[in-house]
């Protein structure tokens, strides 16, 4: 089994907690210290948000501002579009932005949300294979 940490640079830990569990999502208080806190998305990912300054002693290039800068976009399937409009109200309702309008694709429907700081999650329902006629 692998488990996927992504790891996101933040500038205030307490309002991260606040917007990740408003989504339903748990923090990991064994992985999380005044330098980041672990975000459990589900048994396998792991989200860690990490204060600026902590994650810019991991590397030497210089740490993008995510509301200037797109570096990356992590998105996460849902069971129905339902879902992933609830998933998005909710985080609309706790600081996040969306950047876009939904996008429908028949096949697939997506919804972008920023975090309180930038950072950009992806929420999509893809209709099965054999669903689409």
């Amino acid at each position: 089994m692998t488990n996927v940490f992504i790891s996101l640079p933040v500038t205030d830990l307490e309002r991260t907690k606040a917007f990740y569990t408003a989504l339903g999502c748990a923090i990991n208080p064994e992985m999380s210290d005044e330098n980041g806190v672990c975000v459990v998305f589900d048994d396998n990912i792991y989200l860690m948000m990490i204060t600026r300054e902590f994650f810019a002693t991991f590397t030497d290039k210089p740490i993008a501002d995510p509301n200037v800068t797109l570096q990356t976009s992590v998105s996460f399937s849902r069971d129905s579009r339902e879902e992933v409009d609830a998933i998005v109200a909710k985080g609309l309702a706790a600081g996040g932005a969306e950047p876009q309008p939904a996008q429908d694709y028949g096949f697939m429907y997506s919804r972008d949300l920023n975090d309180p700081d930038g950072n950009s999650l992806g929420f999509l329902h893809m209709v099965p294979a054999d669903a689409v006629v």
